[in-house]
């Protein structure tokens, strides 16, 4: 089981004598990008336009051999029209792996993928739910009209031309959690077989006080597994129901509605085998409609999440609610594409040190308001690949490293982590002999920060590592600050972790950076004013941007990616880390 974020040993006191006040010289940049006609490879000779000039400065020895300006570069590029916001499957994919394959051959880098070749090939299965013609909650007396993308939001994985449900009872599992090792189930053994099952949303603790039994069982406010959604709908499909709706709020989702409807009812699968069934229909149901949902059956939705923190709780068949949904479905097959690169170690080239981000983004898409939007995902995660290009930049620039060191672009993450769980389930290098999976997924555009912030943090010895290198920089690592969040949970070094490899995610929404240019109060407006952009078409590229603490960051994991690519050290998770287990399986593997 996953451990409190308190538990890790790396808060150090601030250093910031390596900080400078200088004069700072405003770069001057020229021409932007350009589409070169008849080529899907694009921007491939941007020239800078330049980076903010910040009030503060600070040494570049703090980010090197991290270059800012480059990374504001391959973010502008990702986040420009010309990639159409990078979805998987589409025009946009094809451009962005085609200009990926160009950067790491210009840095000099070899082939990772299948067959010698520079890609994996990731099978999906894409649907898009069409305007349903029937949607609604029916009782006796009334019935709940449910409009998509106003009180519902609902879509399918499964390969349907049409979803139909008529009729059919919903019953109300409160946080729907198993855990037998907790002392929690909130199934007790109810029927959900061709039933609609409604959930809340996060752990039974979220919310809890000291007066409820799920208070501090599921690690406070820190979210495990239990509480993500992927978690709830797999739970319903293991029960047989036909569908499954989650109750949305912004506290414990720790997003609005517009991020809950950003993929305008397109979903992604990895193509499954029949004894791997989804819910026929998945989604949300707002908060106010659950509120007129839960009344028409004669319950008071307050009421009942306080009764769903109870290890008394029962599940709940809303009285007299009969839901249907029927709406066309199109679906298709498609290649995606992991883009993969690396440089072969000297001495233990079955050995591998990982880095990896996620290439893709939503595309386009309907908003709210019915308008055509692109999401272009400059920072999410436009800012984890520009981090991943200057990694393999700095190794290819030094000596060649003793243990092969791999370079990953991960399709789908958006859409489930597919890319990175298909390649977990497929790797093209020993999982057992990787010394670490390094990833990174949104990092911060607001300068040179005092500190660094770990999610997940306490489970394994190299989150440990990147601690003391911050330590070395200045700079202080502090657990995740907004644990509920589930980040550990969100991105693509999860596979890995299940795999059993020791992994550490830079997130930089994981907490309030502590600014050298105004503090945690302007740390604070950053990422406030990011979380509104998150997923959102507004996630674009700008040139106001300090792009030097991302920078900062990708020079954490460079470094200690570097050690461990010229070493023979394994690290290892704690004890009580739930991944433990599965890495001391296979640690004769790891006996040279």
């Amino acid at each position: 089981m996953m451990r409190s974020a308190a538990g890790i040993e790396c808060t150090v006191d601030g250093q910031t004598a390596r900080r400078q006040q200088v004069h700072h010289r405003k770069r001057r940049g020229g021409a932007g990008v350009y589409l070169a006609a008849g080529l899907a490879v694009w921007a491939s000779s941007v020239v800078p336009q330049g980076l903010a000039a910040p009030v503060q400065d600070v040494s570049s020895s703090v980010y090197a051999p991290i270059d800012p300006q480059r990374m504001s570069d391959v973010m502008r590029v990702l986040a420009s029209d010309a990639f159409e916001g990078r979805a998987p499957g589409t025009q946009g994919e094809e451009r962005t792996v085609a200009w990926l394959i160009e950067q790491y051959q210009k840095i000099g880098l070899e082939p990772a993928g299948e067959n010698g070749g520079w890609i994996q090939t990731v099978p999906l299965l894409r649907t898009r739910v069409g305007k349903p013609s029937v949607a609604k909650v029916s009782f006796p007396n009334q019935t709940l009209p449910l409009q998509q993308n106003k009180d519902l939001y609902f879509s399918t994985v499964r390969p349907v031309k049409q979803i139909e449900i008529a009729n059919v009872p919903m019953v109300f599992v409160g946080y729907g959690v198993h855990a037998p090792e907790r002392g929690w189930d909130d199934f007790k053994g109810v029927d959900l077989k061709g039933k609609i099952a409604v959930f809340l949303i996060n752990d039974p603790d979220f919310e809890a006080t000291q007066q409820d039994a799920a208070y501090g069982r599921f690690a406070g406010r820190a979210m495990t597994y239990y509480g993500r959604w992927t978690y709830k709908y797999e739970e319903a499909a293991r029960r047989g129901a036909i569908g499954a709706l989650i109750v949305h709020d912004t506290p414990g989702a720790s997003y609005g509605w517009q991020t809950v409807i950003a993929a305008g009812g397109e979903s992604f699968d990895i193509v499954r085998n029949g004894k791997d069934q989804t819910v026929l229909m998945q989604g949300w149901i707002s908060g106010d409609a659950a509120t007129r949902l839960f009344s028409a059956a004669g319950l008071d939705l307050a009421e009942e999440r306080v009764k769903a923190r109870q290890t008394s709780f029962a599940p709940v068949t809303l009285k007299n609610a009969a839901f249907s949904l029927k709406a066309p479905v199109q679906t298709a097959n498609l290649k995606s594409q992991n883009v993969l690169a690396k440089i072969t170690g000297t001495k233990k080239p079955d050995q591998s040190v990982m880095f990896g981000a996620h290439w893709d983004a939503f595309g386009t898409s309907t908003n709210a308001q019915g308008q055509m939007v692109m999401r272009r995902g400059a920072i999410d995660d436009g800012s984890g690949i520009a981090g991943v290009l200057e990694i393999a930049r700095a190794f290819k620039a030094g000596p060649a490293p003793e243990r092969t060191v791999v370079f990953a672009a991960w399709t789908a993450e958006e859409r489930g982590l597919l890319g990175s769980v298909w390649y977990a389930a497929h790797p093209l290098v020993s999982l057992e002999k990787t010394a670490a999976n390094f990833t990174m997924d949104v990092l911060q555009m607001a300068g040179p920060s005092r500190t660094a912030f770990m999610v997940g943090a306490g489970q394994n010895t190299v989150q440990e590592d990147v601690a003391a290198a911050a330590r070395r920089q200045g700079r202080t690592m502090k657990p995740e600050a907004m644990p509920e969040r589930g980040a550990f949970y969100r991105a693509d070094h999860l596979p890995f972790a299940r795999a059993g490899v020791p992994v550490v995610a830079m997130m930089d929404m994981a907490g309030y950076p502590d600014l050298l240019k105004g503090g945690v109060p302007a740390g604070k407006a950053w990422l406030e004013g990011y979380m509104a952009c998150y997923h959102q078409a507004c996630d674009a590229w700008s040139p106001t941007w300090d792009v030097r603490g991302a920078a900062e960051d990708v020079a954490l994991l460079y470094r200690v990616g570097h050690d461990l690519a010229f070493s023979q050290k394994w690290p290892h998770w704690k004890e009580t880390s739930e991944f433990a287990g599965i890495r001391d399986a296979s640690r004769a593997m790891r006996r040279d």
